[in-house]
């Protein structure tokens, strides 16, 4: 397993969010939306200038800024997809 930031994901790639250290309103947010640590989380797109990103997980998909997704720390396994 690696640990890495999820904005560090490559497209399709999957992880399992380990901790989430945003500010509280918007760590709050991701809660609410269901985002928890222990949550399993697959980078599906970007916009075309490349942030926001788009994250699908519990059959969400959300947008979320690097500045903020650069505070989130996710397990990934070494190999991608």
């Amino acid at each position: 397993m690696c640990s890495i930031n999820l904005n560090d994901l490559n497209i399709n790639q999957k992880g399992i969010v380990k901790c989430i250290n945003c500010t509280e309103k918007i760590k709050r947010r991701l809660y609410d939306l269901g985002l928890l640590e222990n949550t399993p989380i697959t980078y599906i797109f970007s916009s075309p200038l490349g942030d926001p990103k788009a994250y699908e997980f519990r059959g969400n998909i959300i947008a979320i800024r690097n500045d903020d997704a650069e505070k989130i720390s996710i397990e990934t396994s070494n190999k991608e997809g």
